[in-house]
């Protein structure tokens, strides 16, 4: 016991790494650029990306469908019947698309992945993007 109270901040320091080592694990960080493209070539994955029709149209995956995220609990099961599809959820950095996703898990999505990194790691990573009319 005297080890413990005379190293107290050693071992918590021990601990707040032991933490930081297991941290990316918790939680769904999301699916990098490679695996979305590999969900959407072998696994007939949707993309969902949930940005404003302003934004959709500056930039965004090919074959993706815009629903905004506002929207997305009316517009989705008229979008994506088949709930054991794998969807991307997809918008400009990853965060609406966070909200979006768990959203689409209520729906009955259980498939339903983030892209890690929005628009801008899929841009980062020289992948295509379409642009459109708003």
């Amino acid at each position: 016991m005297d080890f413990i109270a005379n190293n107290w901040m050693w071992m918590l320091l021990a601990l707040a790494s032991g933490v930081m080592l297991f941290m990316p694990g918790m939680g769904n960080s999301g699916v990098s650029c490679t695996q979305a493209v590999q969900l959407i070539n072998h696994e007939k994955a949707v993309v969902i990306d949930v940005c404003g029709a302003e934004e959709f149209a500056q930039g965004h995956i090919a074959g993706a469908r815009n629903i905004r995220l506002e929207e997305l609990e009316s517009k989705l099961p008229d979008a994506v019947k088949n709930k054991k599809l794998p969807l991307v959820v997809v918008c400009a950095s990853g965060m609406r698309a966070q909200r979006a996703a768990a959203l689409a898990k209520k729906l009955g999505y259980e498939n339903a992945q983030v892209l890690a990194g929005g628009m801008q790691s899929w841009r980062e990573a020289n992948l295509p993007v379409q642009r459109s009319a708003a």
